[in-house]
């Protein structure tokens, strides 16, 4: 499974960057917004830091401007991919996007038939929203195993991108199910290495060790 990390913040990325865990980054307006920077400019230092895929959203909604604002994304670095939403319009630009070769991420996917038609214009990778679908009393992880079957059945080459990941749990689960991949806040991917019996464990070795009085170094 290919982790993603879903945030602008730069700092954060470099830092994750630097464990060898990521393997690319996702944006959206509202992440963009909170960096209080240039659009581009964030997009282009995303890119500095990661040699992953990085996903910068158009923020237009008809097909025509869609296009125009994609070519101004995928000229920023090569490995932008061109994120588009889940509308008639996107899935047009989907398929004509994919025509030239442009990497492409389908987004606010809340359903197996919407994921059907992201496969069948192309997307490189499709975003089901896992947390938004839980906040109405729906589940999340359904949706994963129902887009992970029909995939499946047809073989289909579009990634599986868990989105709006909220805990521990749902990693697990979309690991479990088979997605592609997750894309998690810092914070999120930082607590998958915590456990109470490993701090625990590590607790019980370093006092044993500090009583022997010896140092490796």
């Amino acid at each position: 499974m290919k982790f993603f990390v879903d945030t602008a913040d730069t700092a954060e990325i470099q830092e994750l960057e630097a464990t060898g865990l990521l393997d690319g980054v996702t944006t959206n307006p509202s992440l963009i917004a909170k960096s209080g920077k240039n659009f581009k400019d964030v997009i282009a230092e995303i890119c500095k830091i990661t040699n992953g895929d990085v996903s910068a959203e158009v923020a237009a909604t008809d097909f025509d401007t869609m296009i125009k604002e994609a070519h101004v994304l995928r000229a920023i670095a090569d490995n932008v991919v061109v994120k588009l939403p889940l509308t008639f319009d996107g899935l047009k630009a989907c398929k004509q996007l994919t025509s030239e070769g442009t990497k492409t991420n389908v987004t606010l996917c809340f359903s197996a038939n919407q994921a059907l038609l992201a496969a069948k214009a192309g997307a490189t990778y499709i975003s089901p929203f896992i947390g938004r679908l839980d906040d109405i009393n729906l589940d999340g992880m359904e949706l994963i195993r129902e887009i992970r079957v029909i995939y499946d059945n047809y073989g289909f080459d579009t990634e599986i991108l868990a989105a709006s990941i909220r805990t521990p749990n749902h990693v697990k689960d979309s690991a479990i199910i088979g997605a592609d991949v997750v894309t998690v806040p810092p914070a999120t991917l930082k607590s998958l290495i915590k456990h109470p019996l490993t701090d625990k464990g590590l607790d019980a070795f370093l006092s044993d060790w500090a009583k022997t009085g010896q140092s490796i170094l």
